[in-house]
């Protein structure tokens, strides 16, 4: 047999399935009484939800239900997928094996879920749903599925090689070609199938299939569309009877079926990516795919590019007709629970129901320009083309400050996604939006996040509303993530006629531009204003509101309030706007267009910052979409085309990779730009030093300035004025959330329009009601927080600036935060010194005010952190810390503290940088609790240089990986290494990780205390820790491996452990499944006199009376066990009664025992409180969850008043009448500290 798998663990099958179980339970009754076809049919019946109840089990099932009955080759093959990870074909595989292998093989299999069950919640619903069938169940199957008895033709091919093939249509019937199995596969039988359309027939194409391919079983098919009058035109499906996906996929005709896949696609393309092999193999299975063609989907997937994969698959299947079709859609309806976006669809489908293809014509359809209409919509298009095709960029220079680009050369996609994750936010928006962006961005793009392409905002398969006509699409995107460029593409993409041809006209405008417009206007009128040329035809366009297109940009930028949860505006005539030549406000107007009350049938795009998406809430929002900015490969091609000298670009694009503060940034297009200002000259001019490169975000800024000033600042005599002035006006704009400065905002800081003032602010054109005007803004929002906190070390008089600190900082929506983090970072010489040179020295008295509030921040916020709230601050001060680079300051602030806590607390990687920082000047620091922080492994690494300082590290629930542990074993063999207790569990680590930790195990001299509960470390995973755990220097003495899909594969040696380590004494195996076998193995470990275990936890591990004689002798010869927890197993009475033996012994030391949940009754009572009732070092015991009656109340009331040295028993959830309660509760008070729990 193959490692792992156990031969004759059960007695020759009888015809009725016998189960160690609760007697009563209705469950085993019901598949007692179960025939063996009856069983077989169950299995088909179930045979999908089986499928993924059972993957994170698969190997486990299968060492329960094949037995002696599996071969090697099967049993390897089993293993060997489930290694690789694909657990949906393992269980696919182990279903198709048992139901080959007959009636004992299933009621093994039954027999085995009914003991794993309760830690399997898909199983378990499959169980109870069972007993509610009733004696009609098995005709209810029959009805949906058209079950029947294996076909004869079938049998006599069970133990055969493939049968007859016919080759391809009209091919010579002698032909060889044939299907080729794999040797798994021998006991499948094929029957006749007719070959691909149009293949060769002299052709000797061999198709070979893995055993995967056998939950396909095969029937009568033919090629493609075309070659068999008598195929089917319905789409038949398992699935879930009372799912009316399949219904509807069958009710297609192949017309619709064509239709539907073309409609959506481009989001099959991405939904497909992660199961694109799966759809092949089951394409190529039904003769519909060549083996050439499978193979060359498959040789793109084994290559990584998985979206060529998808599309390569998608054109095949369109090629080949209406059956392949149909064959692909039922694919999907099989594999989508576990393929989240493919779910999405089809549930999709499903709500649309007949009306879908109505939809999908609208969707398509084009309506025809009248005539006279023709030449104004050239004239439009020609108007925006002009009006878009170029980009301006700013820049630094005096001769140049803006550069212009054809739009199409520079422009650099971004990634969007179909949903917005978060519409309200506390944080400034830039901080918390890159948190997000950085954790799951790669993952949830490959899993379920869809991307959308702009020419999908409209009319396509992303409408969660489906208008007949008319959508509503808001666009997120946080400052500077290229919203407004964005949008400018999409006009210029359709006055190009790239998109969007069912748009006659589009109509885009600036919410900036809006709140010029002081009065009530029409839509004619606003129209006209911005695009004059319309004149007197816009009464033609109102006639087709089905081919306009309205854009609005910048909602947050709007000053007038539209709130879509106001009802007046559906009831009060002043506030409703349904006719274009009506008189109202702007918002009136913009309102009316997005509820599709003005124009209805017409569509509209708003875009805006996260902070006002609330403001959407309750608006008829069709698609939502957010910008993510630049993923991957993105952020490098973009300082590709910003830097002519690629040799530069190379070494600035270094430089941000290696700073993971600055590399977190430039997932936004307006970072980067910074980012190349700044950084731009430190690698072409040779006098500047590479170790002077900025590191931290203020640097990165001051160097910003530095370069204006070196420009610009020769323009001017007294720079440091000007900024002064400068910063003031943008202290006040950040307070008052402005980033629009006006000719007025400029006299009142006394500030004059200059070619020097020109290198900070940007000039606008603006409309107002009689001509253009020009309003200033900073290039971006952070430059404008940066030169506000400039401005505070500027000031001859440095005031009450703490005031003024810790008013901003009391802020609660996060407007200051940013500007808080520059102003302390100001305070340091490394960020200030660039800027003397122009601005002369700052006040230093200023500078050291800001030390001493930030100072004052963090003492004060260090013993507030129960609240999330609480964390968050602190944090931020961490972030003020690490801005300053002020060594001193952070030792004096934070040296004393011995705990750090941020559990719960959602942390990026820029995060754990900033608390590297802190950790690695601080040597106090004991433990570290970063519990559910979602820090992932790239958040771990960079921690990772600080770990081994500190002396107990709570890592739970943040999705480290193996790849993770790899980092921490490093920091383990550090040799100065003071980890003493490490909390890993809920990581998601498999065996893939047990080596590293291992090695790490079997060197480290500090651990002591290990936790990797709630992991998938498997038997062959602990195998590897046991071999580190019989080294001699290895010190753990408390190891934790609950829930981590352990068998009895693995007690052996795990008992060869235990018998050897001199350390180890505290050892929880709960929630596995060691069964029986498995603590009978360890038992002779436990009996062993070198074994120092103390506390051995094997609660709910599937264990019944035919281990207690085992338990029993460990207990009577075991002198260090104190403290065994045996809860939720089926030790039952006969177990008991056993262990009772054992508990009399003198020589047993037992302190807590926990038997809760065990299936006891009356009848073991009496046994237990006898031997209990001598045992004088029993503290804690608990006997809940049972069946105890009153019949025992007095020999339970006998072992509490007679066991003194008991502290604490347990006796909930048992069968006590309410007398029989009093009479246990009234022994509470019989002595100090005794607590009785009925």
């Amino acid at each position: 047999m193959a490692e792992g798998f156990n031969s004759g663990v059960y007695p020759i099958s009888s015809k009725r399935l016998t189960l160690d179980n609760d007697p009563n339970s209705k469950i085993t009754e019901f598949l007692t009484n179960c025939e063996d076809d009856q069983l077989l049919l169950l299995t088909k019946f179930y045979r999908d939800r089986l499928e993924q109840a059972i993957e994170g089990v698969a190997r486990l099932c299968l060492m329960f239900a094949a037995c002696d009955h599996i071969g090697v080759k099967e049993s390897h093959k089993v293993k060997e997928i489930a290694d690789s990870g694909n657990l949906a074909d393992c269980s696919k595989l182990l279903l198709n094996l048992v139901i080959e292998k007959g009636p004992r093989a299933l009621r093994v299999m039954w027999e085995s879920f009914v003991e794993m069950h309760r830690g399997l919640p898909k199983l378990e619903k499959i169980l109870r749903e069972l007993p509610t069938l009733g004696p009609d169940a098995f005709v209810y199957m029959n009805i949906p599925q058209g079950l029947s008895e294996v076909p004869s033709n079938l049998k006599e091919c069970q133990n055969m090689g493939s049968s007859n093939t016919t080759g391809a249509e009209g091919s010579d019937p002698t032909s060889s070609t044939r299907v080729k199995m794999d040797a798994e596969c021998q006991n499948m039988g094929s029957s006749n199938t007719t070959g691909a359309e149009g293949s060769d027939p002299t052709s000797s194409t061999r198709v070979k299939m893995d055993a995967e391919c056998q939950n396909m079983g095969s029937s009568n098919t033919t090629g493609a569309e075309g070659s068999d009058p008598t195929s089917s035109t319905r789409v038949k499906m398992d699935a879930d009877p009372n799912s009316t996906i399949p219904q509807f996929l069958t009710n297609c005709d192949d017309d619709q079926l064509f239709q539907l896949t073309k409609f959506y696609r481009d989001r099959l393309v991405q939904a497909m990516e992660g199961g694109v092999d799966g759809v092949s193999l089951t394409l190529t299975y039904e003769r519909i795919f060549t083996g050439q063609e499978h193979g060359k989907v498959t040789e793109l997937v084994d290559k990584g590019n998985r979206a060529d994969s998808s599309k390569l698959l998608l054109n095949l299947v369109m090629e080949k007709g209406s059956r392949a079709r149909r064959v692909m859609w039922e694919s999907f309806v099989r594999m989508r629970h576990g393929v989240p976006k493919l779910d999405k669809i089809l549930k999709e489908t499903q709500e649309l129901g007949a009306d879908s293809f109505d939809y999908i014509n609208i969707a398509h359809g084009l309506s025809e320009l009248p005539t006279n209409l023709k030449d104004l919509q050239q004239k439009h298009k020609e108007t925006l083309r002009v009006q878009t095709e170029t980009l301006r960029v700013n820049t630094i220079l005096i001769k140049e400050k803006v550069k212009i680009f054809q739009l199409v050369d520079r422009y650099a996609e971004l990634t969007v996604i179909s949903t917005v994750r978060d519409r309200t936010l506390v944080e400034h928006e830039l901080l918390a939006r890159g948190r997000d962006h950085e954790e799951w961005r790669e993952k949830d793009l490959r899993r379920e996040l869809e991307k959308i392409r702009t020419d999908q905002l409209f009319q396509s398969s992303f409408s969660q509303r489906k208008f007949k006509s008319g959508n509503s699409a808001a666009v997120s995107g946080v400052p500077g993530i290229g919203k407004t460029t964005m949008v400018q593409k999409i006009v210029y993409d359709w006055a190009t006629g790239k998109i969007y041809p069912h748009f006659q006209f589009v109509f885009s405008f600036k919410f900036r531009d809006l709140n010029t417009i002081n009065c009530r206007i029409n839509l004619r009128n606003l129209i006209l204003f911005f695009y004059p040329y319309f004149g007197n035809i816009l009464g033609e366009l109102w006639k087709n509101p089905e081919g306009l297109l309205f854009i609005f940009d910048g909602l947050d930028e709007f000053q007038d309030s539209i709130d879509f949860a106001d009802n007046r505006r559906n009831t009060e005539p002043q506030y409703m706007c349904t006719d274009p030549e009506c008189w109202c406000e702007v918002s009136d107007i913009v309102y009316s267009l997005i509820q599709h009350k003005l124009l209805p049938g017409c569509s509209v795009l708003v875009t805006s910052r996260p902070t006002a998406l609330h403001l959407l809430e309750k608006a008829d929002i069709s698609v939502w979409a957010e910008i993510l900015g630049f993923v991957g490969d993105e952020r490098k091609e973009y300082f590709n085309k910003f830097f002519e000298d690629q040799t530069v670009a190379a070494a600035v694009f270094k430089h941000v990779e290696e700073n993971e503060i600055l590399y977190t940034m430039c997932y936004n297009p307006s970072y980067c730009w910074i980012l190349g200002l700044s950084l731009g000259p430190f690698f072409t001019q040779r006098n500047r030093k590479q170790q002077q490169v900025p590191k931290t975000i203020t640097q990165l800024y001051s160097y910003y300035i530095y370069n204006i000033l070196k420009n610009h600042g020769r323009e001017i005599e007294t720079p440091r004025d000007v900024l002064l002035k400068l910063g003031e006006m943008a202290y006040t704009g950040v307070s008052e959330k402005k980033i629009v400065f006006r000719n007025g905002d400029l006299i009142k800081y006394k500030l004059e329009p200059s070619q020097f003032l020109s290198g900070f602010l940007v000039e606008l054109l603006e409309k107002d009601e009689s001509a253009q005007s020009v309003v200033y803004t900073f290039p971006h929002l952070t430059i404008q927080e940066f030169v506000a906190a400039l401005s505070q070390f500027l000031t001859p008089d440095p005031g009450e600036i703490g005031k003024l600190l810790s008013e901003a900082h009391s802020e609660e929506d996060g407007r200051f935060e940013i500007f808080l983090r520059f102003v302390a970072g100001l305070s340091s010489p490394q960020s200030a010194r660039p800027l003397v040179e122009f601005l002369g020295p700052f006040l230093h008295q200023t500078t050291c005010r800001v030390i001493d509030w930030v100072k004052e921040k963090v003492e004060g916020q260090i013993g507030d952190t129960q609240t999330e709230t609480g964390k968050r601050k602190l944090l931020n001060t961490f972030h003020y810390l690490f801005e300053s680079q002020n060594k001193a300051l952070v030792r004096n602030t934070v040296g004393s503290m011995e705990k750090l806590s941020f559990s719960g607390l959602r942390l990026t990687p820029i995060d754990c940088a900033v608390l590297s920082h802190v950790i690695g000047l601080c040597d106090t620091i004991k433990h570290l609790d970063l519990q559910q922080c979602y820090i992932q492994c790239e958040g771990l690494q960079r921690l990772g240089p600080v770990l081994h300082k500190c002396q107990e590290l709570s890592l739970g629930l943040n999705k480290v990986g193996d790849s993770g542990v790899k980092l921490l074993s490093a920091a383990l063999r550090n040799p100065e290494c003071k980890i003493r207790k490490l909390d890993l569990y809920g990581n998601d680590l498999t065996d893939s990780c047990a080596e590293d930790l291992a090695s790490a195990l079997s060197t480290n001299r500090s651990l002591i205390d290990l936790d990797l509960s709630d992991n998938k470390l498997g038997d062959s995973g602990v195998k590897l820790l046991s071999v580190a755990l019989r080294n001699p220097d290895c010190k753990i003495q408390k190891l934790v491996l609950n829930d981590n899909d352990l068998s009895d594969s693995c007690a052996e040696d795990l008992a060869s452990a235990l018998s050897t380590n001199r350390s180890l004494i505290d050892l929880n195996l709960s929630d596995n499944n060691l069964g029986d076998s498995g603590v009978k193995l360890l038992s002779v470990a436990l009996r062993n006199p070198d074994c120092k275990i103390q506390k051995l936890v094997l609660f709910h591990n599937a264990l019944t009376d035919s281990c207690a004689k085992d338990l029993a002798s460990v207990l009577s010869t075991n002198r260090s066990l104190i403290d065994l927890n045996l809860g939720y197993n089926k030790l039952g009475d006969s177990g008991v009664k056993l262990l009772s033996v054992a508990l009399r012994n003198p020589e047993c030391k037992i302190q807590e025992l926990g038997l809760d949940n065990n299936v006891l009754t009356d009848s073991c009572a009496e046994d237990l409180a006898s031997a209990l009732c001598t045992k004088q070092t029993l503290r804690i015991l608990y006997l809940g969850s049972n069946s105890f009656t009153d019949q025992s109340v007095p020999a339970l009331r006998r072992l509490i008043l007679t066991c003194s040295s008991l502290e604490w028993i347990s006796l909930r959830e048992n069968q006590f009448s309410l007398n029989g309660k009093r009479q246990l509760e009234s022994l509470r008070g019989s002595r100090p500290g005794l607590t009785v729990r009925v």
